[in-house]
């Protein structure tokens, strides 16, 4: 009773608890909790529990049944939800109750060894993602007095990543078991899920003065019905999009890299958890520091672009235990504090009439992204130069794209 009460204090603080911020935080960690107990139970059933050659066939086939429908869905997930933008509640708890029948199947099917597996782990991606927009367009109608977007974000960043380091933790402890058992507990979650999703305050169901938005670089005209995003929104939504394919790039490839080429003589499940924790530190830090910066988002989105191409540019050169937890360091760090960048972009440009459409966009791109990153990161083949070198010269490429748009604007500006 002592933890949870603390917990709520912590999460009702600087006014959350009066606007009902604090409710969806805690419902952002018992998601986050959830979705990590999955990602583990799946990790030792498609990955560790094999050798190396047969677990690039499996995450690849995993990949292509579970991410393609996916790819073709994605598109139709946020004017989906758009129509039942008077439901969110309902909506959030949908998505839950999905992933609890889900991962009651996989439970099923990792113990028989079925091929169930795979469209029991289709729909928790798809429902975990519509999940992502419902809530990206929720946070909007629950700000605290005086509290920006960029702020609100970063408190339920930082509520996930806590609640997923302890998912983690625990699926971890229960895989010793079984990896059914992971699945099982995260049933018990996401029902704990879908109760708190009701608990949300009913300003959620809101849709006074929300219209449709689309990701056109048009932005001329009175605001219609379905209105662009604009140069800026886009522009960071690009740089944010090679930023989350890095990031999926680096979670495959650097998985099968050091597992069958540990580095520095480590063991590699020291070596794959070395990385993790860099990119969770880093993650962590951007977090923090994005909620206290007041620099121009565009930027930051520019800063650490180029701090996170330096770091690949290095490991490609330099290819070592330093360098490899210094790319995952600068990873955590730059889609951490490019995604808030782009929220504090999407907040100075985009109308209020349809900024909640467009958060919802922007998250399917940014999910996308990462299932391409991923799946180049399967298909290269495990060398650390060739790769992160491949990777640097994407980022590089987009670095010098995002300068001399940045430039191009504000010449137009002036």
């Amino acid at each position: 009773m002592g933890t949870g009460r603390r917990i709520r204090r912590v999460t009702h603080a600087h006014g959350a608890g009066e606007s009902g911020l604090g409710r969806l935080i805690e419902l952002h960690g018992v998601n986050t909790a959830g979705d990590a107990m999955v990602a583990v139970a799946l990790a030792n059933t498609l990955f560790f529990s094999v050798p190396t050659g047969e677990a690039r066939g499996r995450v690849a086939l995993y990949l292509l049944i579970t991410m393609a429908p996916f790819a073709v869905m994605a598109p139709v997930i946020g004017p989906l939800l758009d129509r039942f933008r008077h439901g969110r509640r309902y909506a959030i708890a949908v998505t839950m109750l999905a992933r609890a029948f889900c991962v009651w199947v996989l439970a099923g099917a990792i113990a028989s060894a079925d091929l169930s597996l795979y469209p029991a782990a289709f729909g928790c991606l798809v429902a975990s993602k519509a999940y992502g927009v419902t809530r990206s367009a929720t946070v909007p109608r629950l700000l605290p007095e005086g509290g920006t977007l960029v702020a609100v974000n970063s408190r339920i960043s930082l509520a996930g990543i806590v609640s997923g380091a302890l998912g983690a933790g625990v699926a971890a402890g229960l895989a010793q078991v079984s990896p059914a058992w992971s699945l099982r507990v995260a049933f018990l979650v996401f029902c704990a899920g879908a109760v708190l999703a009701f608990r949300l305050p009913a300003r959620v169901d809101s849709t006074i003065g929300e219209t449709r938005t689309t990701l056109s670089l048009d932005d001329t005209g009175p605001i219609p019905r379905r209105t662009s995003l604009g140069g800026p929104v886009i522009l960071a939504l690009r740089a944010n999009g090679a930023l989350r394919a890095f990031s999926g790039f680096l979670t495959m490839f650097l998985a099968f890299l050091l597992r069958e080429h540990p580095i520095g003589g480590l063991d590699d499940t020291v070596a794959i958890g070395l990385v993790a924790v860099a990119a969770g530190v880093g993650s962590t830090s951007g977090t923090t520091i994005g909620s206290r910066l007041r620099t121009r988002p565009e930027l930051v989105i520019v800063v650490v672009l180029g701090i996170l191409t330096v770091a690949a540019v290095a490991g490609a050169f330099m290819y070592g235990v330093l360098t490899v937890l210094g790319v995952g360091l600068a990873a955590g760090l730059a889609q951490s504090l490019g995604k808030l960048s782009l929220d504090a972009v999407i907040q100075r440009d985009v109308p209020e009439a349809v900024r909640t459409s467009a958060f919802a966009r922007s998250e399917t791109v940014l999910q996308l992204a990462w299932v391409v990153g991923g799946a180049i990161g399967i298909a290269l083949p495990l060398n650390g130069r060739l790769g992160l070198g491949i990777a640097a010269a994407g980022l590089v490429t987009m670095l010098v794209i995002t300068i001399r748009e940045i430039r191009r604007q504000h010449l137009t500006d002036a």
